[in-house]
């Protein structure tokens, strides 16, 4: 497997990267394995980087995203998975009073986000 880098304006984020997961299934396990004090403290230290992480990866094409930026945008991705927690749910791992999660199947979630074509995108017939 390659070792996950961060472009050099990134280095910050670098212990995060075992949150830079391509999948959306992969960043729910994630978020369902770890625990309140690590959401937050993700959640705390990617959120103020976020405009940063936007207009890097807005640089290029929906589809073309550059290898080397593509955990950059997996840990963005991640954040989205983590800040409802955060910000609606106390901190809490899971969605409180709600269906077990694992009875949702993503259509397309075991799927490199990056790559998943987007409903959008589909030409009309």
């Amino acid at each position: 497997m390659t070792e996950l880098t961060l472009p050099a304006a990134f280095a910050d984020l670098a212990p995060w990267l075992d949150w830079a997961l391509p999948t959306a299934d992969g960043r729910q396990d994630r978020r369902l394995a770890s625990t309140s004090d690590t959401l937050r403290r993700f959640y705390d230290a990617v959120l103020p980087r976020l405009e940063d992480i936007l207009a890097e990866v807005d640089k290029h094409p929906l589809g073309q995203l550059p290898a080397a930026l593509r955990p950059l945008y997996d840990i963005a991705l991640s954040l989205a998975e983590v800040a409802p927690h955060i910000e609606l749910y106390d901190g809490a791992v899971g969605v409180p009073y709600a269906f077990e999660e694992g009875r949702f199947i993503a259509v397309h979630g075991g799927e490199p986000t990056w790559s998943t074509p987007q409903p959008m995108m589909t030409p009309a017939p």
